[in-house]
């Protein structure tokens, strides 16, 4: 074959100069392309970001809040400081008149009531500006239902412990708790006092003010199922497989459920162990043998004892302990499953409302504490621990898709079932105890 070493030297050239020109179109094509100045800063205002209030000039912003920073040549920026707390600069939001900015969420150490603004070259620019730490913040407690002598957690942010005005808690009663076994900026632990039995809402108090928790401490609002008597409603015999309170050394208050044994496995599969005292599932199907439902006590439509008119604000809860022996293993989530009068009831109860087709189904929420557990391994260390599910969450039927039967109202609430049943696991290393108590529905506060 004769090699035309022209044509070659000709087509080396074509790509080079199409590479050339490819070079120099990208570069046109980013005409915006951040390019830093040299110089010195000017900073004339600030304000918040967004345009509504593109009029209101401010001297101080929460922690986390977006600002703009307005002046000239502010290219030349190179860091931002709040006090001691170095800022995310994003060069999108920068411009030589306009820097976009989150006033950064970690507490300073010391505190100036500063902006410092350093250039590329070094120089540094103090503004006037303060910081505003919010109140204490609560998210959750470890246990809403725990027993004097017990060793809580509070679960939140900004929950600072000045050497001059120290953390405090406020318990129902008046009961204040200073001695703490761990502070940290999201978390407080203590030993719970012994006269800390009284219901209603807890109180954090540091120096930048007190905030409020959003549940109750031994809530008995919307309570369901006590297994003491309280409501008179249980998993015996509105159900095919009854499960019978028991009380003994791991009791929170009284009686409680046991779910599984240690011995047996539960299933993988969607189908359930067809034994009671070992099973992996509560049911609680209202009505009785004679096709009606009782006005009260066993049998009574749950939607008759709670008032969930206001259903989308509410959250079902209940306190939950796992041995650290038994645990559960990652693959197979609980059903919480709701259903109304048309989907199980105790004289017809059929799987329809739990594997039944797409049209049938209960609508439920899949509840998964191993995703988040070392391992996948989950376990409460045999404490008990407070489970929250909001009811606006069971939105799923048996496969995890889009229920065809949404909730739409009180009635879907008429009866419910718990199972740790479906996914997949190893059976043969997975047989959790798993006890709970104090099942409720109560209002988001």
């Amino acid at each position: 074959m004769k090699i035309n070493l022209n044509k070659i030297a000709k087509a080396l050239l074509c790509a080079v100069v199409a590479m050339v020109s490819v070079t120099f179109v990208a570069c046109d094509d980013q005409p915006d392309e951040f390019k830093p100045t040299d110089g010195t800063p000017v900073i004339k205002y600030i304000r918040m970001s967004v345009p509504e209030s593109a009029d209101s000039l401010i001297t101080e912003a929460y922690m986390e809040a977006v600002i703009c920073i307005v002046g000239d040549n502010l290219k030349s920026v190179h860091e931002i400081w709040f006090n001691d707390q170095k800022a995310a600069l994003n060069t999108s939001y920068m411009t030589d008149h306009t820097i976009i900015v989150a006033v950064p969420g970690t507490i300073p150490a010391e505190v100036s009531d500063k902006i410092f603004f350093k250039t590329h070259s070094g120089a540094t620019v103090e503004y006037d500006f303060g910081v505003v730490v919010p109140e204490p913040v609560i998210y959750s407690m470890s246990n809403e239902w725990a027993k004097p002598g017990d060793e809580v957690t509070i679960i939140g942010n900004y929950f600072c412990d000045d050497p001059n005005v120290p953390i405090k808690v406020e318990l129902p009663g008046k009961i204040i708790v200073t001695e703490f076994t761990e502070v940290a900026i999201n978390r407080l632990s203590f030993i719970l006092p012994d006269d800390a039995t009284t219901e209603g809402r807890i109180s954090v108090t540091s120096i930048y003010g007190s905030g409020k928790s959003p549940f109750q401490f031994h809530d008995s609002r919307g309570m369901l199922f006590d297994f003491d008597g309280a409501t008179g409603l249980a998993f015996v015999d509105n159900c095919w497989h009854g499960h019978t309170a028991k009380s003994d050394e791991y009791s929170l208050n009284g009686n409680y459920v046991q779910m599984g044994n240690g011995e047996k496995v539960f299933s993988s599969s969607t189908t359930w162990i067809d034994d009671a005292e070992v099973g992996y599932f509560l049911e609680y199907w209202p009505g009785n043998w004679e096709g009606t439902f009782p006005a009260s006590g066993q049998g009574m439509k749950l939607s008759d004892l709670v008032d969930f008119s206001n259903w989308e604000n509410m959250s079902l809860k209940f306190e939950m302990l796992i041995p650290a022996e038994n645990p559960w293993y990652s693959g197979v989530p609980m059903q919480i499953i709701v259903s109304n009068p048309t989907q199980a009831v105790l004289w017809a109860a059929g799987w329809d409302f739990f594997n039944g087709s797409a049209d049938k189904q209960s609508p439920r929420a899949f509840y998964r504490p191993w995703r988040s557990a070392e391992g996948g391994v989950y376990h409460t260390d045999g404490k008990w621990t407070t489970v929250t599910i909001p009811l606006n969450t069971l939105t799923f039927d048996n496969d995890g898709a889009a229920t065809a039967n949404p909730i739409t109202g009180p009635d879907s609430f008429a009866g419910i079932t718990i199972a740790i049943v479906g996914g997949s696991v190893e059976e043969d290393q997975n047989a959790p105890i798993v006890k709970i108590d104090n099942i409720r529905a109560v209002t988001n506060l």
